[in-house]
């Protein structure tokens, strides 16, 4: 029989002292898993930016205030929760110092200590053992899985490709008629599906978009867009978060750019530009942005 599941967006920060230990903090009673540790942080209020929730996550419980230096890593991942329901999370991980405040435990929230500490010394949750290098098994979550839950409120994780090839060109999308942003050209990419990685979702979505197959070499950057009035597919009104990463992406091999039928009825065509080209387009910001940053 299919499992429940459910679909959440987190965001986290690594902060190292001068020794070398990381600020953990130990799930409280009221959390899912009480007595396991990890990092500060926790789920992206609709309509916040990832890096605005470390920051607040850290003061709510560790009473210390940090700026954000660095993203040091996007992952996701399958959680068997105490009723048995399947959660799975995108997770932001960025590296942070401590600018300020005095540390303390969070008062009657999901942990109840924050400590300075061997990350080796602790039980950790999986993502955070990963991300610190501990080593952990990972627990193997099969299917069937039944239907996502649908709140009135969406948060959409999406993973887009900066993909260029040996000629110095840029993959582009145009957005179809009777969608958000018609007529404009886009970065490759869109929402992840349930179970994907950012890394897996990408791929798929550039393949079907666009024909090609590429390399990922590195982040481009991180950012969000929210329009609590948006209209769905269907005409129905919808509280809109979408919380997108960008990724440089390879194209060693480019062929013809071809949309595939998998792609559905947002992307109208697809092409190759040199950059003076693509500056000349009709850009979404996403888009633009990312040519800017890539010079």
């Amino acid at each position: 029989m299919p499992v429940k599941i459910r679909r959440r967006a987190a965001a986290y920060g690594v902060c190292r002292s001068t020794g070398g230990q990381v600020l953990l903090t130990r799930g409280s009673a009221d959390c899912a898993f009480p007595g396991v540790w990890s990092l500060p942080g926790g789920g992206i209020d609709q309509g916040e930016h990832p890096a605005d929730t470390v920051v607040r996550e850290f003061a709510e419980e560790t009473g210390l205030d940090v700026r954000i230096t660095g993203v040091r890593a996007v992952l996701a991942d399958l959680a068997r929760l105490p009723d048995d329901s399947i959660e799975h999370t995108d997770r932001i991980v960025y590296d942070v110092e401590v600018t300020g405040g005095t540390l303390r435990p969070e008062t009657a929230g999901t942990s109840d200590l924050a400590a300075w500490a061997d990350p080796a010394a602790h039980p950790l949750l999986p993502f955070a053992a990963g991300v610190l290098g501990v080593p952990f098994e990972a627990a193997v979550i099969e299917g069937p899985f039944g239907e996502p839950e649908r709140p009135a409120q969406v948060q959409r994780f999406g993973a887009y490709a900066l993909a260029t090839d040996p000629a110095g060109r840029v993959m582009l999308t145009l957005i179809a008629d009777g969608f958000p942003g018609a007529g404009q050209w886009h970065l490759a990419g869109g929402g992840t599906d349930f179970g994907e990685t950012p890394e897996q979702g990408l791929a798929r979505e550039l393949y079907e978009e666009t024909s090609q197959l590429g390399r990922i070499t590195g982040l481009a950057g991180i950012s969000h867009s929210y329009n609590p009035s948006a209209v769905g597919p269907e005409g129905i009104p919808l509280d809109w978060h979408v919380i997108r990463v960008v990724y440089r992406v390879s194209v060693e091999e480019p062929v013809a750019a071809a949309v595939t039928e998998a792609a559905g009825g947002s992307t109208a065509r697809a092409a190759w530009f040199t950059a003076d080209e693509a500056r000349n387009l009709r850009l979404t910001e996403v888009a633009r942005d990312a040519l800017a940053q890539a010079g």
